[in-house]
């Protein structure tokens, strides 16, 4: 049996402004309907033997996990939550223990959640292929074959090649290289590009990860046994995982187990690591331009631009990435996409909320946009899931009036309850204990003007919640 493996832990902050911190980009549609996440659960589900997949993420997104494994009719063997980023040596140290929990050893196909593979075909070719090498006790990555001298990758260096399989055993680890290096190991043809894609045993990784990594190995034990369930999730042990050392499966394992075996694989791969990747492996039209949204471009060249809300109009331009949002635009020069990242730490040191949350913030009940604010109001238009419905709360310094626009409202406010359809609305004064429910069969669409001396989604204080959230979250 094979277990995927989904690491769901990154930020994407270099694809700001679409990817934020608490909705990054493995979360959204960047090439096709689904998202990069529901696109690596479905790949791996065309897979021979395949069980359903492990999930590890941050505790943050968990709703965003749950709703896009269940728009997909997928239920995972385990969703599990971690309190703080550790790296992937830990993430897969826990899932490890989790796949193991029921007793079986199964075969762990460790995958980012946030990568691009066009030939989908290929790569189950290859996931097959690498299996028995994996039940043998080998450590498998996946080398990508490169097509570039890129320096914004490691590298893998094959050495000997394994009887019967088309695989090698690693000869050494690369660090990410310059580019008269890289233009080298494009030559010489036995380097590959270090995917970040792994297979093994399960109770093969906890060896090796005990014998090189003993700390991370014990941390994770402590962690992954002082769990606690959380509705459909599972919520590490908190101070145990702070305590565990951070550190990857190369630097771990990999560049150290005399068991690791690299896989080529040539299969139309993209970490998406930038805006400059989105149009590399897009669909550029005849100006070579990808152009996304309601965008008009004129005498544009070579560019990528990408409208969410508006009109976005370009005019003698080349090589930019234009990527348009509600509340935030990004004008860059294609070659100096990496240093957007940047543009996000500074935004952070200001403490501003764009490099957190988009105006339309998702909750798990359903999401609100915030349209318009001053220091004394502000509007939000509200939309709740249907059968949903928002904790029993109140608020010690806002007052808040709701307008349904579309759908049925069950409104809760101190000992009376009522419905509201279009057009009715309701006044919650400030310190009345509310609800506000969903009891019909589609979105419930209200407007909401608050207002008050402080507008913070903090002023939150919650009675009752079906997702046991203690804070807004």
């Amino acid at each position: 049996m094979i277990v995927p493996v989904i690491l769901s832990g990154g930020s994407g902050s270099r694809l700001w402004p679409l990817s934020r911190e608490l909705y990054p980009k493995q979360f959204l549609p960047l090439v096709e309907a689904h998202s990069l996440f529901q696109t690596t659960v479905l790949r791996v589900g065309a897979i021979a033997g395949i069980a359903a997949p492990v999930v590890i993420c941050n505790h943050e997104h968990r709703f965003m996990v749950a709703e896009q494994l269940r728009v997909l009719n997928i239920a995972p063997t385990a969703v599990i939550l971690e309190p703080i980023g550790r790296n992937t040596a830990p993430a897969v140290a826990v899932a490890a223990l989790q796949a193991m929990a029921a007793g079986d050893d199964p075969v762990l196909l460790v995958l980012p959640a946030d990568h691009i593979i066009t030939d989908a075909e290929g790569f189950r070719r290859a996931v097959e292929r690498a299996a028995p090498l994996a039940e043998s006790g080998r450590l498998i990555t996946f080398g990508i074959v490169p097509v570039t001298p890129e320096t914004g990758y490691g590298y893998i260096k094959a050495g000997a090649p394994l009887a019967g399989a088309d695989s090698y055993a690693v000869e050494r680890f690369v660090e990410k290289p310059d580019a008269a290096t890289a233009q080298a190991y494009i030559e010489a043809g036995d380097y590959y590009w270090n995917s970040g894609m792994f297979m093994f045993r399960a109770s093969v990784f906890l060896e090796e990860l005990a014998g090189w990594a003993p700390a991370i190995a014990s941390a994770c034990r402590l962690a992954h046994a002082g769990g606690q369930a959380d509705l459909d999730f599972l919520r590490l042990d908190r101070a145990a995982f702070e305590a565990c050392p951070s550190d990857s499966i190369d630097y771990a394992v990999m560049e150290k187990t005399r068991n690791a075996v690299v896989m080529p694989l040539d299969v139309g791969w993209s970490d998406v690591g930038a805006w400059s990747a989105l149009w590399q492996v897009g669909g550029r039209d005849a100006d070579g331009n990808l152009l996304s949204g309601d965008v008009l471009a004129l005498a544009t060249h070579n560019s990528y631009v990408r409208a969410e809300s508006r009109l976005v109009a370009t005019v003698g331009v080349s090589d930019l990435i234009v990527v348009e949002t509600a509340d935030a635009v990004l004008v860059a020069q294609r070659d100096r996409v990496q240093d957007v990242k940047t543009v996000v730490n500074r935004l952070n040191a200001a403490r501003r909320g764009e490099a957190r949350n988009h105006r339309k913030v998702y909750r798990p009940w359903g999401s609100y946009d915030s349209i318009d604010n001053a220091e004394r109001f502000q509007v939000k238009h509200i939309t709740v899931n249907p059968g949903a419905s928002l904790s029993l709360q109140m608020h010690h310094h806002r007052a808040e009036h709701w307008t349904v626009v579309r759908g049925t409202a069950k409104v809760t406010c101190g000992d009376k309850v009522s419905l509201l359809t279009e057009n009715q609305s309701t006044y919650i004064p400030v310190g009345a204990s509310h609800r506000l429910e969903n009891p019909g069969k589609i979105p419930l669409e209200l407007i909401e003007v608050q207002s008050g001396s402080y507008l913070g989604e903090d002023d939150i204080v919650r009675f009752e919640d079906n997702y046991g959230r203690q804070k807004d979250s």
